[in-house]
Order: structure tokens, then C-alpha cells, then sequence
């Protein structure tokens, strides 16, 4: 079934379809309290009569028939929420994970694990890095931990806020906790990394509610072609 004006407010119900949510099973698929906050992202001027009005949606009723445990229950899900944010659109990503990528064929060249990064604010590219823990003896020179100095130096600022970035493989525990640190906006990477991977394969640690919530993610652009590097590079080790 097709949203609609009413019950929605013309502005609410414009902006969920720009963001892909236009029926009732997109909304129930997405939930309540992430369209509430996707909203927001969108730049939305959102109420919690807004939240009230999503929920009760989903549950066939009106906003006043929620009882108060209900909205409790709603707010509790508001704020342990894992950051949430809207993403660039595809052609977008795709364009800035090639450059990251381009930054692993260098780290591949020079025999180091090949991983690329790089960092962007407004559609602008800042910094881009690539690993280098082999030749420089030490462990911390991830990409993503190279990217996020030299954009700091870039800025001027230790803290990136409004800057994502764009890494090749799913980040590790040193890399995501440095990203959350960073305030970064959102993190976008390719491939999984199922033996290290910190935004969702051994753990999330973007979604810890005790960490500080500024970072949201999302896999899987270009995941083959990222993948496909590291694959080369280990069977060429092994050959």
C-alpha cells in the first residue's frame, strides 16, 4: 500500500519517497524509529508527533491511540539508534571508492597489503592514503589511519566533521574507533573483511552505545573489485 496525505504530512511523505521509503511495507522493512531519524538526516524539521505518526502507521491505528508505553518504547529506540545519515547517491560513491582503489594498487606495488582510503567533504575530494605498516616498521599506518592525519593537517582540525570516507575494506577495531574519534560523517567501504572487519563482521563498533554516535556506514560498494585486489595480491604471495 501507498503512502499518503493525508495521514502524512505533504513535506514528511516527499521526503521519504526521495528516500526510497514509498509503501507501507518500505516503512515497516525500514522501522519506525530509522525513517524517524533518516528524516532528520534529510534535513527534515521533525517532531516527536512525527515519530508518533510513523509508528502508528505501521500499527493500523492513530497517533493518540498509542499509549504511553508505547512512545516510551519509542524514544528508548531513538536513542540507542545507531547513527544513521544519508548517503551520496551511487555514482557518487562508486567514483570516490575507484580513487581508494587506485590507492591499493599503489600499496600493492610496493608489497604492502593493499588497502586505500580517501577522504571527502561536500563532494570534495581531501586526502587520499594507502597502507604502509610493512615499509615503515609500524602497525598503525593503516589507510584509513593515514587518511584521517593528513586530512586533519589538511583542515586544520583533528576533528572531521562532515568529512567521509571511503575505504576499500571494512575497517579494523584501531581504524573504527579512530573514525569515531574523528567525528567523521559516514564511512563508506567495499568489501567485508570477515577475519577483522569492526563495522559488522567480528563486531560493530559503530553501533556502540557507549561510544560517541557520529559515524554512520555502509558496505558493499564495489565490494567484487575490492575484494578482487586482495585476493591477487595473497595469491601472488603464495605463487
Amino acid at each position: 500500500m501507498q503512502l499518503t496525505t493525508p495521514p502524512l504530512a505533504p513535506k514528511t511523505l516527499h521526503t521519504l519517497n526521495s528516500l526510497g521509503i514509498l509503501t507501507l511495507e518500505d516503512l515497516r522493512h525500514t522501522g519506525a524509529p530509522t525513517a524517524f531519524l533518516l528524516l532528520k538526516a534529510a534535513g527534515l524539521t521533525v517532531t516527536r508527533s512525527t515519530l508518533w505518526q510513523l509508528a502508528a502507521l505501521l500499527r493500523n491505528t492513530t497517533p493518540q491511540a498509542l499509549c504511553l508505553s508505547e512512545k516510551n518504547r519509542l524514544l528508548e529506540a531513538i536513542r540507542n539508534h545507531p547513527p544513521v545519515d544519508v548517503f551520496p547517491p551511487q555514482t557518487e560513491m562508486e567514483a570516490f571508492m575507484r580513487l581508494a582503489l587506485q590507492q591499493a594498487e599503489q600499496s600493492a606495488a610496493l608489497g604492502e597489503i593493499p588497502v586505500g582510503a580517501v577522504v571527502v567533504r561536500n563532494g570534495t575530494l581531501i586526502t587520499a592514503a594507502h597502507n604502509t605498516c610493512i615499509n615503515s616498521c609500524n602497525i598503525s599506518q593503516h589507510a584509513e589511519i593515514r587518511a584521517l592525519a593528513a586530512a586533519g593537517a589538511a583542515l586544520q582540525n583533528y576533528r572531521l566533521d562532515g568529512c567521509d570516507v571511503y575505504v576499500t575494506i571494512e575497517p579494523c577495531s584501531m581504524c573504527a574507533s579512530a573514525l569515531i574519534q574523528a567525528r567523521v560523517r559516514r564511512v563508506i567501504y567495499g568489501a567485508p573483511e570477515p577475519k577483522t572487519g569492526a563495522a559488522g563482521s567480528i563486531m560493530n563498533l559503530f553501533t556502540n552505545t557507549l561510544l560517541n554516535k557520529h559515524t554512520a556506514v555502509k558496505g558493499g560498494i564495489l565490494s567484487a573489485e575490492c575484494s578482487s585486489i586482495l585476493q591477487r595480491f595473497f595469491q601472488n604471495k603464495r605463487s
